[in-house]
């Protein structure tokens, strides 16, 4: 198994270009599903979820190319993608696909939706918190689907077609947003959805859906009106720049100091992240470039922060802001309300010496002035990228082991962190 060794202790200085999201990447490969025509995406990363999701659909009878590289074009570049789903040849999702990523049991409802029954495996992926499925569940029950659970598997079906009902979500959830939208697109007559999701992943999904013939009205907001049609054609699609991303390097630049500009991210993506990273005492400058983060010399500031839906501040940029919170010059409380479980990174920034008490679900930081290299084990995806933060700034060498889950959702890291003047390097599971 791959490990990332980092020398720590050196500002980061130049140019990173950001990525196409995942979180909005993986919903828009879904979709693909919902037209017998084809939906061609751009700016899509190269990232082992993405692959594995590229099975799934393949499964189903998704047929897939990837176009080659062009002139001039850098590793970092996102890849084209044609998918073709003319013909949905397996309902199944099986067990042993769905279980190694959350995002994939989405494929239920286009394939509800297109074919009128579906048998998809009770999702698996990051143990933070069992994020249950009840609420998309729920979803399409309201618009006319009946749902079993049998042996570990979602048995749906509608014979005659989905049909457009009024859809309200006790909380706000990204992935029964998601799943609301391509089953209502498709439904017979009107939808509404009140409670949706607000976040910038759910508006790219709707636009795409727009392009493809979709009706609908409101995605951004927490009402989404949609007008059902028969059938949706296909599109051409640029996936939007990486948040989580974004953010995650501006705080390791707010960490480590010096100079970096995050080239193609959007600052209205994460506003409030900028924000927060403002009070620390880094310095954000925003043009329609990118974003330039600097930090040269002052200290980090203590800040309190809560995670909220967007536009609060994203429960996937904690982990890396605990990480920043370390080196503070006094305390910070950072409250985490979306997920249960997902302070799993504690243990392993204390190994760096960080000092993090936990009350319930707010985890008490004092800010300590050195951190120490130390070998560490990722646990997620989010949490593992809060430790390459944490060595970049701390004294001497950190190993981070069972880097895979970089892998799924930072794309090309080792390089871009590099070109900054990061000392890092992977190192082979034989070494």
């Amino acid at each position: 198994m791959d490990r990332i060794r980092i020398e720590g202790g050196g500002e980061l200085r130049g140019v990173i270009p950001i990525s196409g999201a995942k979180n909005a990447a993986l919903p828009l490969m879904i979709a693909s599903l919902l037209t017998r025509e084809t939906l061609t995406l751009e700016n899509l990363p190269r990232l082992a979820d993405v692959r594995l999701l590229l099975r799934i659909l393949g499964n189903h009878g998704v047929d897939h190319t990837i176009a080659g590289k062009r002139p001039g074009e850098l590793a970092t570049s996102g890849q084209t993608l044609h998918l073709d789903a003319k013909n949905i040849v397996d309902t199944t999702a099986p067990y042993e696909l769905v279980s190694r990523m959350r995002a994939s049991f989405w494929v239920l409802a286009p394939l509800l939706a297109r074919a009128g029954v579906a048998k998809v495996s009770l999702p698996g992926g990051c143990a933070i918190g069992t994020r249950p499925v009840d609420l998309l569940l729920q979803a399409l029950e309201a618009l006319g689907a009946k749902i079993d659970i049998e042996a570990g598997y979602v048995l749906a079906s509608a014979p005659k077609g989905l049909v457009g009902g009024k859809i309200v979500f006790p909380k706000v959830t990204v992935g029964g947003t998601h799943v609301a939208l391509m089953a209502a697109a498709l439904a017979k007559g009107d939808t509404l959805i009140h409670n949706a999701a607000r976040e910038p992943e759910i508006v790219d999904l709707a636009d795409c859906l727009i392009k493809m013939g979709a009706k609908i009205k409101g995605a951004g907001s927490s009402t989404i009106e949609i007008t059902g049609v028969t059938s949706l054609g296909g599109a051409r699609h640029t996936v939007l720049p990486d948040r989580i991303e974004t953010g995650t390097y501006a705080m390791a630049v707010a960490m480590t100091g010096g100079d970096v500009f995050l080239q193609g991210a959007r600052p209205e993506l994460l506003q409030s992240a900028l924000d927060t990273l403002t009070r620390t005492g880094a310095q954000i400058v925003c043009d329609a470039g990118g974003i330039r983060v600097r930090r040269n010399g002052g200290g980090i500031a203590p800040v309190d922060v809560t995670t909220e839906p967007f536009p609060g501040f994203p429960t996937d940029l904690q982990a890396q802001f605990m990480a920043l919170t370390t080196r503070a010059n006094g305390v910070s409380r950072i409250t985490e309300t979306i997920f249960e479980n997902r302070f799993m990174h504690v243990q392993e920034l204390a190994r760096f010496g960080a000092k993090i008490h936990l009350e319930h679900d707010t985890a008490i930081v004092t800010g300590v002035k050195t951190l120490k290299g130390a070998p560490v084990m990722a646990t997620d995806l989010r949490a593992s990228v809060s430790l390459v933060i944490a060595a970049l700034a701390a004294e001497g060498e950190t190993i981070v082991h069972r880097v895979y889950h970089l892998d799924r959702g930072f794309e090309q890291l080792e390089q871009k962190l590099g070109a900054c003047g990061a000392r890092v390097e992977r190192l082979a599971a034989a070494e």
